[in-house]
């Protein structure tokens, strides 16, 4: 028998209960009625202390079943009652979990009164029905490997008292799984999770579950339909006798304002609409305090900031081409990893930062790719608190990729933008011009008069701010912050956070910090060969340590007054919120549907809607 099986391994968990070793079962150790107390002797109470005290080394691990305690407490009060049979009956549950078993064979029949069976964390493929007890009523089989349900309800059919089933995180999102999951095959079902299962027709779905007569509790979080903003609606009022859903109570007010949905046969389910809002940012520093007033007026500079993310983007015809085109300019494409610090590389870059259109590889995706798309706020420039108020719809069709994307959360990058503006000279004047034939200048000369002439040269002499050009902006990331986006996939509807960006320094802060260590280093220097020659000349070393002391001190002094900045600055934080459309009644889905749009239109009234056409 292999040791993976699961009867192999209920076997060894019995033989670690030790029921015929100290102290259990029948052995010298035992007071006997009739006999003497001897010295190596323990009384019964004793020996059931051995069982349950936590230091005792007769301790075994008992929490695979609510009986194994019980049945080592039997095996000490009267271990004669313990024959092989009277075990295996003896047994109601059983929690093998996360133990390794593949495979549920025939030896599970030995457990003839067994009612709850957990194989959670193992590596089942399969469930035999014919291999069940025909006592279960629970039956939980999450976090397996199945991805059929045909073995489960096969001749002989499952377990017919059955009340509990999980299969929850396994992929058994296939229409052929679905159709398992009705009245016919599981009459008495009264609680069923398909959390995390990938399921994606919500219609066919419950289609199949309103067969199910006993139906009270169903959970479904986590699977791609769940994201769409007819969930939870539509899943209430396609059940009626659900009470339960997603571990929350079905209120008569919610069923009445969902009453009705289920009629909708256009109703769009296979789509999302996701709404980021960037809100305050507020924290940075002044890039300009620090600026010496002795500074040259030229260049002028000047600073704006911004805020960049990438979220999944509805999945068209045109982002196809795009894809294919990006081959062969990669220019205009990126790659999208998990590494989001491959951006720092390029900190000039003149493209808009919203251009292009980012692809996104999921190693483990039902699609080839994902697109996304990078969105950018408005540039502001600086103030102690700058309101971006960008808000942002997303409608994405391809709901498993969404999952994805959310569980792998939200890069969130701050950006600065610096632009160095010079005067413009004659000369680049007269390059930015565009060249003239020789006849236009000589009648150009002819019609201008020397008084008009005069007075234009006047006018142009008078301008005391002088014309600027500007050179290529310069960018570079301030700081990036990750936010985890699971609770919208687990049933939350909104995420709302404060990310901290940590404390930033100005580029003339930095500077200063530079120029003063160069300073300190020169003048170390200076010391270093003031020492040598009072050394040469005196043949002693007091001096070369008052020096050395001294160059100590005007470092630490730099560091004080580098830290003292330091400890003023503020952490520079944003607001973020990312919400899911739910409808929250079916008048506002009857809103949404329009009575004059075909369900094409309706796609492409969402797209446009956020702006992807």
């Amino acid at each position: 028998m292999s040791s993976s099986t699961l009867s192999a391994v209920i076997e060894k968990l019995i033989c670690r209960l030790c029921l015929n070793d100290f102290p259990c079962g029948n052995g010298t150790w035992r007071n006997t009625k009739d006999g003497e107390e001897r010295a190596e002797t323990e009384s019964t109470d004793a020996l059931l202390d051995l069982l349950s005290c936590p230091h005792s080394p007769w301790q075994h691990d008992v929490s695979w079943s609510p009986q194994a305690l019980p049945l080592r407490r039997l095996a000490v009060l009267a271990p004669e009652r313990l024959h092989t049979h009277f075990i295996y009956n003896y047994f109601t549950a059983l929690h093998i979990v996360d133990r390794g078993v593949t495979d549920i064979d025939d030896g599970l029949l030995k457990f003839s009164k067994l009612e709850e069976l957990v194989l959670s964390a193992n590596k089942i493929s399969e469930i035999p029905t014919a291999n069940l007890p025909s006592t279960l009523k629970i039956l939980e089989l999450r976090a397996n490997q199945l991805s059929s349900l045909n073995t489960l309800t096969s001749c002989p059919p499952p377990p017919p008292h059955l009340q509990y089933l999980s299969l929850s995180s396994n992929t058994l999102g296939s229409h052929d799984v679905i159709s398992h999951l009705t009245g016919r095959h599981w009459p008495q079902l009264v609680c069923l999770d398909l959390s995390d299962c990938e399921f994606q027709d919500q219609p066919a779905l419950l289609n199949a579950l309103s067969t199910l007569p006993c139906l009270k509790t169903l959970v479904l979080e986590g699977n791609p339909f769940t994201l769409a903003p007819s969930y939870p609606g539509l899943t209430v009022d396609s059940l009626p006798q659900l009470s339960y859903l997603d571990a929350s109570w079905i209120s008569p007010d919610e069923r009445r304002h969902f009453r009705g949905l289920a009629q909708m046969s256009d109703l769009v389910v296979g789509m999302a609409s996701a709404t980021v809002s960037v809100g305050r940012l507020m924290g940075i520093p002044d890039p300009l305090m620090t600026v010496d007033d002795t500074a040259p007026d030229f260049p002028v500079v000047s600073y704006c900031y911004f805020i960049t993310y990438e979220f999944l983007s509805h999945q068209t015809l045109a982002h196809l081409k795009l894809d294919t085109e990006a081959k062969s300019d990669t220019a205009s494409t990126a790659r999208v990893t998990d590494d989001q610090q491959s951006n720092k590389n390029c900190e000039k870059q003149t493209s808009k930062p919203d251009a292009g259109v980012l692809v996104l590889n999921y190693e483990e995706s039902c699609c080839d790719t994902a697109y996304v798309l990078r969105h950018s706020t408005s540039k502001l420039s600086w103030s102690e608190s700058m309101d971006f108020s960008d808000t942002q719809t997303h409608t994405v069709s391809a709901l498993a990729d969404l999952k994805k994307f959310l569980n792998r959360g939200l890069h969130l990058r701050l950006e600065e933008e610096k632009v160095l503006s010079w005067p413009v000279t004659s000369e680049e004047v007269l390059v930015t011009k565009p060249s003239q034939t020789v006849k236009e200048k000589k009648g150009r000369k002819e019609k201008e008069s020397p008084v008009k002439s005069e007075s234009k040269y006047k006018d142009k002499k008078k301008k005391s701010a002088p014309e600027l050009l500007q050179d290529a902006p310069i960018r570079r990331i301030l700081g990036s912050v990750h936010i985890p986006l699971q609770s919208l996939v687990r049933g939350g509807q909104q995420v709302k956070v404060l990310c901290d960006f940590g404390t930033l320094h100005t580029d003339s802060e930095l500077e200063a910090t530079q120029t003063h260590q160069k300073a300190l280093g020169k003048k170390n220097k200076e010391s270093k060969k003031k020492e040598d020659k009072e050394k040469k000349g005196r043949g002693g070393s007091g001096a070369g340590q008052q020096n050395t002391a001294l160059s100590k001190a005007d470092k630490g002094k730099g560091n004080k007054e580098l830290d003292s900045v330091t400890g003023q600055l503020e952490p520079v934080t944003v607001e973020l919120s990312v919400e899911l459309e739910k409808w929250q009644s079916a008048s506002e889905a009857h809103h949404f549907l329009l009575p004059h749009q075909t369900p094409r239109s309706r796609k492409l009234g969402l797209c446009c809607k956020s702006g992807f056409f």
